[in-house]
């Protein structure tokens, strides 16, 4: 793939491996911890643990990207693309996945498990990964890409030219519902 992405001054990225599961996890749950609270009840983001995380299957295939601080080397971000027709979750949420592989050509790519350091947040390190994965989409031969936002990350989603497609309950569990927003783009 040929990366026609933008550089980030301050920031490089790379294709993330097996060995990086552990500090993916980490940024996972710090992203989780701190991003939903203005948008979501306490309630509300315990529930969404049960869909969130790592996704092993990205990086196996070769789709998910860690951007680092070029300063101190930290993790700062990931996010990653799918050929898959799974729309979102981590391994352990296994009611939504789905496996089968994407038509080219006629389905649209998967944006997938976008996290950025709290700490890092107002930077453009989501905007930085959304066009290294569209790019890798656009570059593997696909023409649009989708997305299960959550609502801390619609508004970074709409500013980047994605449409709003339809409003789901994404997790549910004991009366407690978790929003979300599948939205598109042609890229």
């Amino acid at each position: 793939m040929t990366d026609r992405s933008p550089p980030l001054p301050g920031f490089c990225h790379r294709l993330a491996t097996a060995s990086d599961e552990a500090e993916i996890s980490v940024l996972m749950d710090r992203a989780i911890g701190e991003l939903l609270k203005g948008f979501l009840s306490p309630e509300q983001v315990v529930v969404s643990r049960s869909i969130m995380g790592l996704d092993r299957t990205l990086i196996a295939d070769g789709t998910y990207f860690l951007i680092h601080d070029d300063e101190t080397g930290a993790l700062v971000a990931s996010g990653g693309w799918s050929r898959r027709a799974t729309l979102y979750g981590g391994d352990h949420s296994t009611a939504q996945r789905n496996a089968a592989l994407l038509r080219i050509g006629e389905d649209a790519a998967r944006i997938r498990a976008m996290y950025t350091h709290p700490g890092f947040t107002r930077r453009g390190l989501g905007r930085y990964m959304l066009a290294i994965c569209e790019e890798a989409a656009r570059a593997a031969g696909f023409s649009r890409v989708e997305l299960m936002a959550t609502l801390a990350g619609k508004p970074l989603y709409r500013a980047c030219g994605y449409q709003e497609i339809e409003y789901i309950i994404s997790a549910s569990e004991n009366g407690v519902d978790v929003p979300g927003l599948r939205m598109g783009k042609a890229i």
